[in-house]
């Protein structure tokens, strides 16, 4: 007897507990739509990665036209000329490589640049998702937008305005 007691004693608090917890949910994705800072950052991030872009193609084009223009003037040449030639053509390719890591690489500059704007931005909504969680009593939020687990929910527990709200864009 002693023995089913306590683990139906153990199952029948966690099941109180557990109801006992608020959770709501945010879509981060409509939050961020809606808040004009992020919005610019992104047009921002857009035209800084279009003209290194623009850059590296043109370097890569540069390269391009070296290799075309060997492959065209190799039966002219020496040997010595050949090994010059070769070798332009694999600095001008590393060149390529470097500025595409330097750019668009893990720790490049479009990388620091979306930290710097970015990040700032994600604070403030992270922040103003603290306050709507302690003012509303929620243990939890969960993201909806981020989480491919939720299949339905309720419209009722969904905060996402209740952040705009918090950070100055009421809907």
């Amino acid at each position: 007897m002693k023995k089913t007691l306590l683990p139906l004693i153990i199952l029948l608090g966690a099941v109180l507990g557990a109801s006992a917890q608020k959770f709501a949910l945010i879509d981060m994705d409509y939050i961020l739509r809606n808040v004009p800072a992020y919005e610019m950052a992104n047009e921002q991030l857009n035209q800084v990665s279009l003209r290194w872009e623009k850059e590296v193609t043109e370097l890569s084009k540069e390269a391009e036209t070296l290799y075309r223009n060997y492959q065209s003037e190799r039966v002219f040449l020496t040997d010595d000329q050949k090994k010059k030639r070769e070798e332009e053509i694999v600095a001008k390719e590393k060149e390529v490589t470097d500025l595409k890591y330097k750019y668009f690489g893990p720790e490049g500059e479009l990388f620091k640049k979306r930290q710097s704007l970015i990040k700032p931005i994600q604070e403030e909504v992270y922040n103003a998702v603290k306050k709507v969680a302690e003012e509303k009593g929620y243990q939890v939020i969960f993201d909806r937008a981020s989480s491919a687990g939720i299949i339905f929910a309720s419209p009722r527990i969904d905060v996402s305005n209740e952040v705009l709200a918090k950070l100055g864009y009421s809907k």
